[in-house]
């Protein structure tokens, strides 16, 4: 069985064009990505996921520089993208994570990992954050600390049946609607974190992530737990981008 990060990353943001190479302790915040899904245990290979189009030709120039497999497709249809991806490089089992977490934690992307390959007959698993609505009982990490892992067999299905254009876009979303036909799981965390915003959307999110990778880069590879001893010694760095937390909803 082959298992595969796949780092899905495009340089045309609405909300901040460009961020994904943003520096961020002197390395470009996509770069941080890949660095931190590649100590991700289980992993036989990372993979960055970009457009075709001209506009992310830096990417694809950056991925070659960094020594990293490369695939470049349709630029609306994610979906086609990672399916094209997994058929590229043989991927029987894909981690998926996005370029706008630089602080996602690889312990926690190999726990997730662990959860799909001891979990007979899972479809995809995971990680419950601030991007999964709050309900009684469920323990989330910070938003920014998402991933997700599906099986081949899996995407493939969504690839081929998903019509809607949100679908197509967001990959996954074909499968985690549909919990009655699919085999689906939450890796959770030991207390409830979901209202820390760590990921970048907006120009005051990637201020707070550059202030912790500010203090914490030369630590690198630093954990979660280590941004929260962080805040808890300074308090007042969620207020960089504590508008954005307020008015953020969940995606799911």
């Amino acid at each position: 069985m082959s298992t595969f990060g796949f780092v899905q990353a495009r340089m045309g943001s609405t909300r901040l064009p460009g961020k994904v190479l943003e520096p961020l302790g002197g390395r470009p915040a996509v770069q941080r990505v890949l660095e931190r899904v590649a100590r991700t245990p289980g992993l036989q290979g990372v993979a960055l996921v970009t457009s075709d189009t001209p506009g992310d030709e830096p990417l694809r120039r950056l991925g070659a520089e960094l020594g990293v497999a490369v695939v470049a497709g349709s630029h609306d249809d994610v979906l086609d993208r990672f399916q094209l991806a997994a058929t590229e490089l043989g991927a029987d089992t894909i981690l998926r994570v996005t370029a706008d977490c630089p602080l996602v934690d690889p312990d926690v992307l190999g726990e997730l990992l662990a959860l799909f390959a001891d979990t007979p007959g899972l479809d995809h698993a995971g990680i419950a954050t601030g991007a999964v609505a709050a309900r009684p009982g469920l323990r989330r990490y910070p938003d920014g600390l998402d991933g997700e892992v599906t099986s081949a067999a899996t995407l493939a299905l969504a690839w081929e049946e998903a019509r809607d254009p949100y679908e197509r876009e967001h990959v996954t979303p074909f499968i985690w609607r549909q919990p009655e036909r699919f085999n689906l799981a939450l890796l959770q965390a030991p207390e409830d974190l979901g209202d820390e915003r760590w990921t970048i959307d907006h120009a005051a999110d990637l201020a707070f992530v550059r202030a912790v990778y500010e203090r914490l880069a030369d630590r690198e590879p630093f954990g979660y737990r280590e941004v929260l001893e962080l805040l808890a010694r300074e308090p007042e760095l969620r207020e960089l981008n504590a508008a954005e937390r307020a008015s953020s909803a969940p995606v799911r």
